[in-house]
């Protein structure tokens, strides 16, 4: 089981500094919401439509239009709220964020800085060594999306594509709780686990419909423990953003730059200046995209058009008492119910879609039995195909089939894996199919002892070799599945063939 007590976080050490150094990481994480509409428009928000379709008049900031909240979406940031244990605030309000938006029509954005629909809440994210602990949230607030300019379509002009434009955003902070590029990695990984789960956001980060700004600094060994005494800021090195990651590899690989580059600054005697900066891949550096603006910078005040948003709690209660199990919550019971390992029930619970097929699989029968095939043979045939849970050409009940005739000693666990096979690739009932094609496994002993009574005759020096070395007797195991065709009970063969080797 994990360690869940709560401990400092192990810091990230940079190899080949002059001195010690350790990284800080706080993300601010921009989830789209998972809803048909738009968040202040009846617009779709349908994916890869032709451009500048998914366009209302409020969308395109035609004069007099006025945005109307979409309830659907504040119920998804509630419940998002709810499944990271966050505070609900009854009572929230949206703000304009004036900035130069060229792809948003109405030139500022509406967001809620000073009073956001949840509050603090946290995410317990698992580490590879075994370990767990918590990364505090500090707020996540709804926003809308701003739409997508395109440069590459002609020399001279940029294209703009509204249909993102007015998308509702979940924006979720988190304290700067975060050591190094894989935990990093492992707390997006969590969000979007939960995510997934309660179906707030699909969490399809090659859409972009999940992604990061990760705020990087670092310091010197020791700093961060007076900052989480004293919560002040001033112990930490100065932050720069990485804005808009897409991809939990370029998140680690972008991190570990960056801290390189503030490492060699200040080892320089320079000084690091907070500002926003991209991340390029193909050469592995980070490079300055504009200085980093503060709260005042973008002139927030409270939008005219929307009034305060209050929701009642007994609202709250109910969507609440309707959450699905939750990750870590259905992992514990996968451990206690069918006794499977830490590993094998993390596995499982990866992905909600893995972990509804295991458990139609596992109902009434032995469950490390079921988690075995599920992992080894069912998932490492879907990634050798390049396939989905959801394009399993293996349905549970069918697997559960398969699992059934071996836990009758119809079929062996040799035959059972070409029956596997046979069914992902033809498809069938798997008990239909080990009857028409004579696949049942030989139970009579007496069938397989008049086999191994051949074997044994035609091999006396073989026999006497197994009798000094018992583990030689494996041998005649072996040529008795062989002689059956592989249809021999293995556990029958192994006891004749001690029985007759007198072992």
């Amino acid at each position: 089981m994990l360690d869940l007590t709560y401990e400092l976080p192990k810091p990230k050490t940079i190899a080949g500094a002059k001195h010690d150094w350790e990284l800080v990481i706080g993300m601010e994480v921009h989830a789209q919401v998972s809803s048909n509409a738009k968040l202040f428009s009846g617009a779709s928000t349908k994916f890869g439509a032709e451009p500048n379709s998914n366009v209302s008049f409020v969308d395109a900031a035609m004069p007099g239009m006025l945005p109307v909240i979409n309830e659907f979406c504040v119920e998804q940031a509630v419940r998002t709220g709810l499944g990271l244990k966050a505070q609900i605030n009854l009572k929230s309000a949206f703000d304009r964020k004036n900035y130069f938006y060229p792809d948003l029509p109405q030139g500022y954005q509406i967001s809620q800085l000073y009073h956001p629909i949840v509050g603090e809440g946290e995410v317990l994210v698992e580490l590879g060594d075994g370990t767990a602990r918590k990364v505090r949230i500090e707020r996540i607030h709804m926003e809308q999306d701003a739409g997508k300019s395109i440069h590459d379509m002609d020399p001279n002009m940029s294209f703009v594509d509204l249909n993102r434009t007015g998308v509702c955003l979940m924006e979720i902070v988190s304290r700067p709780d975060i050591r190094g590029p894989e935990e990093a990695a492992a707390y997006i990984a969590k969000l979007r686990q939960i995510m997934r789960y309660l179906g707030t956001c699909d969490g399809n980060m090659q859409n972009g419909n999940l992604r990061a700004d990760v705020n990087v600094s670092i310091c010197r060994p020791g700093d961060y423990e007076k900052y989480m005494e004293t919560q002040d800021f001033s112990h930490l090195g100065t932050r720069c953003e990485i804005k808009n990651m897409n991809s939990m590899r370029f998140i680690q690989q972008a991190i570990e730059v960056e801290a390189r580059r503030q490492i060699a600054i200040v080892e320089a005697g320079g000084k690091v200046e907070q500002e926003t900066r991209l991340y390029d891949p193909d050469k592995g550096e980070t490079r300055s995209m504009r200085s980093k603006e503060e709260a005042h910078d973008y002139r927030y005040f409270p939008d005219p058009d929307l009034l305060p948003l209050e929701i009642e709690q007994a609202w709250v209660d109910d969507i609440a008492a309707k959450l699905p199990e939750l990750p870590d919550e259905k992992k514990a019971r996968f451990i206690n119910d069918f006794g499977l390992t830490d590993y094998d029930a993390s596995v499982l619970t990866a992905e909600v879609e893995a972990a509804v097929y295991f458990e139609e699989v596992a109902k009434g029968r032995n469950g490390k039995l079921a988690a075995n095939w599920v992992i080894n043979e069912l998932f490492g045939r879907l990634k050798k195909d390049d396939r989905d849970i959801t394009d399993s050409p293996v349905s549970p009940a069918q697997l559960g089939g398969i699992i059934d005739l071996i836990a009758s000693d119809a079929i062996s666990g040799k035959i059972a894996k070409d029956l596997f096979e046979i069914v992902y690739t033809e498809g069938g009932d798997p008990a239909q199919i080990v009857e028409e094609r004579g696949m049942k496994q030989v139970t009579d002993t007496g069938a397989i002892e008049a086999a191994l009574d051949e074997i044994i005759a035609a091999n006396p020096a073989q026999v006497e070799k197994a009798k000094v070395n018992p583990k030689l007797a494996g041998w005649f195991v072996g040529q008795v599945m062989k002689a059956t065709g592989g249809k021999a009970n293995p556990k029958a063969v192994n006891q004749l063939v001690a029985q007759k080797l007198g072992q």
